[in-house]
């Protein structure tokens, strides 16, 4: 597969995250848009360390994973708790974190 075409893809994946990030206000809806950005960043660092013969992408990849893997845990457990508390998952009426 030629490398522009996965940079396209790439592409089209993170902004799809960046418009799902800055429109929707439902808390999962982020969490899923991040993550897809990062998946597209994932998707770069394999194509490109594909290209280049390095594994050092792949390596990121990892970190990157493992990075999304605390995320999403963390923030699931912060929008459970949330949601117990208020009954809502709307970003907008989180204001329980301010000081």
């Amino acid at each position: 597969m030629d490398i522009t075409l996965v940079v396209f893809i790439s592409m089209a994946m993170f902004a799809i995250g960046v418009i799902g990030t800055l429109i929707k206000r439902n808390a999962l809806i982020f969490f899923l848009s991040i993550e897809l950005m990062l998946n597209a960043a994932n998707l770069l660092f394999v194509a490109f360390a594909r290209e280049w013969g390095n594994e050092i992408g792949l390596a990121w990849v990892f970190f990157v994973l493992v990075v999304a893997a605390a995320e999403a845990a963390v923030g699931l457990a912060i929008i459970i708790s949330l949601f117990r508390s208020r009954q809502v998952v709307d970003v907008d009426q989180f204001n329980v974190l301010r000081g």
